[in-house]
């Protein structure tokens, strides 16, 4: 059955991923011909951040394209064991979500994969737009007893507790590729989340299946790692990718679908993120700066296989997706993401794009606008041309004060407006998008 002639949008998430691992990146490795293919037939970003350098924030803009610092389960980096049972730390069921927009103008919604935002019976998947479900609810789970430190699955299917054996990789490829085979029969456009926990901690591959099952409920033994097994686990990753790209073509549904892959975040303990520094948990390059591809045959013919450096955040692709979808925001929810429509149409094309960050981790606070960075780690200020000094090696703070102290000012009337992040005192704070004000 032939659909309606609306774009499909399938919206891939890493995670921890760095930002050379993938060859079309710069990695040396061959882990990743599937995404090197859509780079070369689509749009490559070398200028994309994540909208944070941990898990669950990044998430909460993805769904909201809002910057997540209006939603209190954000300040949590990422959230962890303390969100169990908390009435506040999740996306909130009454926001304005990418899936429930989407859901309202009549496509059908999943996500296939890791959740993060927070646990039930207060937050879930299909409370906040997503039609069907099938993966974890937490951050990081064992691969093959699919636990997250506890003894029991963390995998859910539509709601319900449920778990069957496999690599947690492969078992989320082909889900999606069930799913799109499914849709194919439908007239219906459709909208999936596609959220690997690769090459997320812990690292585990295809091969290391037959783990004792007397220390499989400990995840932690699986600590060590090495960066083969972890290149092996972007690699089995990428060719599930492939396996759904292959299910596109052969149910002709994969002209008429955008395909945006990212990181959540930069990577961590064996990602390659040359030539930048740091990593997950810090506003220096690496912890923000992921790959993005974009590949849609319909709609980027004149685009495909071209280069973009323009900057962006995670939650301007989900604004590009409500753009080409042409669906308006909610009134009350005015979105923090820009739409990238123009720039995917003509790649060389970019416009200014201020973007901020701020973690209470180190309190740290970063701002980019055009070439220049502020960066702000505990007590210590610094001043980057990222264009000629990525490495982030030449602070100059001393040099430049004039615009080191126009920066701080911008940094800081922006911050004036979100909320302020909680302390132990104030806990109990809710606030959400519904709240902010206008803008």
């Amino acid at each position: 059955m032939t659909h309606t002639n609306k774009t499909n949008f399938i919206f891939i998430v890493a995670d921890d991923l760095g930002y050379a691992d993938l060859g079309c990146y710069g990695s040396r490795a061959n882990t990743s011909p599937s995404l090197d293919q859509l780079a070369s037939a689509g749009v490559r970003f070398t200028n994309g951040y994540a909208n944070s350098p941990v898990c669950s924030p990044t998430r909460f803009a993805l769904m909201t394209a809002c910057y997540q610092y209006w939603v209190r389960g954000a300040s949590e980096e990422p959230m962890a064991g303390n969100a169990h049972g908390s009435q506040e730390l999740g996306l909130f069921p009454h926001l304005a979500t990418l899936p429930g927009m989407l859901k309202d103008a009549g496509y059908h919604t999943a996500l296939i994969g890791k959740w993060h935002l927070g646990f039930r019976p207060h937050f879930g998947p299909e409370k906040s737009g997503y039609m069907h479900h099938f993966g974890p609810m937490s951050g990081g789970v064992s691969y093959y007893s699919h636990n997250a430190r506890g003894e029991s699955s963390d995998l859910e299917l539509d709601g319900q507790p449920y778990d069957e054996p496999g690599y947690l990789t492969d078992l989320l490829s082909n889900r999606a590729v069930d799913y799109v085979h499914q849709r194919a029969k439908e007239t219906q456009p459709f909208f999936l989340s596609l959220h690997y926990t690769a090459p997320h901690w812990p690292w585990e591959t295809r091969a290391q299946g037959g783990i004792d099952p007397e220390i499989a409920n400990d995840i932690s033994h699986l600590d060590g790692g090495n960066v083969e097994t972890y290149q092996t686990m972007i690699r089995e990753m990428d060719e599930g990718i492939g396996w759904v790209v292959q299910a596109l073509k052969d149910t002709n549904q994969f002209d008429n679908t955008l395909i945006i892959f990212t990181s959540d975040n930069g990577g961590e303990r064996f990602s390659d993120n040359w030539p930048l520094v740091g990593g997950k948990m810090d506003l220096t390059e690496g912890g923000i700066r992921v790959p993005y591809i974009a590949h849609w045959p319909e709609g980027l013919k004149q685009s495909a296989g071209q280069t973009s450096t323009q900057h962006c955040l995670t939650m301007d692709w989900s604004a590009t997706i409500l753009d080409i979808a042409g669906v308006q925001a909610a009134a009350h929810q005015p979105l923090d993401g820009q739409s990238l429509l123009g720039n995917l149409h003509i790649p060389a094309h970019t416009v200014e794009r201020p973007m901020f960050w701020r973690m209470k981790h180190r309190d740290q606070r970063a701002y980019r606008l055009g070439s220049w960075k502020y960066l702000k780690v505990d007590t210590y200020e610094y001043l980057f041309d990222i264009d000629t000094d990525a490495r982030e090696r030449a602070n100059q703070a001393k040099r430049q004060p004039q615009r080191l102290r126009a920066m701080r000012a911008a940094y800081e009337a922006w911050n004036a407006q979100i909320p302020a992040v909680p302390d132990d005192a104030r806990i109990g704070l809710v606030f959400s998008v519904a709240d902010m004000p206008s803008r």
